[in-house]
């Protein structure tokens, strides 16, 4: 299984997760949260996945994160 990438986002997608950081009000420590599971270098499946944090949910499609989403939202695909 991929490991979630790290660098080289494509910017449009940097972008939209910027926007969605700004737009969902997701705050310092859900950013703190998402770091600390990132540092662990999780596997994520090739298809769509999420991860519930405290205080958000990190969507992604294989090994890239797409979108975050507040906990009250429903997303799709795997739960890792």
């Amino acid at each position: 299984m991929p490991q979630v990438q790290r660098t080289g986002i494509p910017r449009a997608l940097l972008a939209h997760l910027l926007l969605r950081i700004q737009e969902r009000h997701i705050s310092a420590a859900g950013l703190e949260a998402l770091a600390a599971w990132l540092d662990t270098h999780p596997e994520v499946p090739t298809g769509d996945w999420f991860k519930r944090l405290p205080t958000l949910i990190v969507c992604g499609r294989g090994r890239l994160v797409r979108t975050f989403l507040s906990p009250t939202q429903a997303p799709t695909g795997k739960e890792i």
